[in-house]
């Protein structure tokens, strides 16, 4: 029998207090980056990589990326750090539904009957009839 190894994963630990995290997650795009300048820049670089990790938190850390420096960010989460400042730095994409608006298609209606219905002939009318129960036992 083999051996099976368990792996622990053991929660990250947010870089900054609980308190500042909650005034993070209230505070308008603009008071959010006022927050973030009191934070030094290696303990915000972790922040906006711990934030993006987590969905709901997700355009927290973008906005928290957006002003960090890239050597920061790589050197707290490498390759993903570095992603993620390149990431930061790009135009916010624009809504499906704003996208949709802009380009809204006509709507066309039928001008005539969808299908056309085919006459039943009487050698198929006679095919189609299904005889009772009642004319069944009268014809044995």
């Amino acid at each position: 029998m083999r051996s099976e190894s368990h792996v622990v994963l053991h929660e990250e630990t947010c870089p900054v207090p609980d308190g500042v995290l909650g005034e993070m997650y209230r505070a308008s795009a603009d008071g959010l980056v006022k927050l973030v300048e009191t934070v030094s820049p290696a303990t915000r670089a972790v922040l906006a990589i711990y934030c993006y990790r987590r969905a709901h938190l997700a355009s927290i850390g973008l906005t928290i990326a957006a002003t960090c420096e890239k050597e920061d960010l790589a050197t707290a989460g490498g390759n993903a750090g570095a992603m993620l400042y390149d990431r930061s730095r790009e135009p916010p994409l624009s809504s499906f539904s704003d996208a949709r608006s802009n380009e809204r298609r006509k709507i066309t209606l039928p001008s005539g009957p969808l299908c056309q219905p085919i006459p039943i002939s009487e050698d198929e009318e006679s095919l189609a009839v299904v005889p009772s129960a009642s004319e069944i036992s009268l014809q044995e």
